[in-house]
């Protein structure tokens, strides 16, 4: 599998919105997610976003 550069940009993007690398190489296809994981250190892509925000956890009232 080559990564292209549409291939790269499209996994920049789903990086940055916070897919997980199992999700990424589903929609990539051909690829598996150690290779997504690998390309993501080789570009040092670090910080992304969250796909799904957890909510705030509110502390009880004691």
């Amino acid at each position: 599998m080559n990564w292209t550069d549409e291939r790269v940009e499209l996994l920049r993007k789903l990086w940055s919105e916070g897919l997980s690398a199992s999700q990424i190489a589903a929609q990539l296809g051909g690829v598996s997610r150690n290779a997504v994981i690998g390309k993501v250190h080789r570009l040092k892509l670090s910080g992304r976003g969250r796909a799904t925000a957890a909510p705030a956890r509110q502390k009880k009232a004691t």
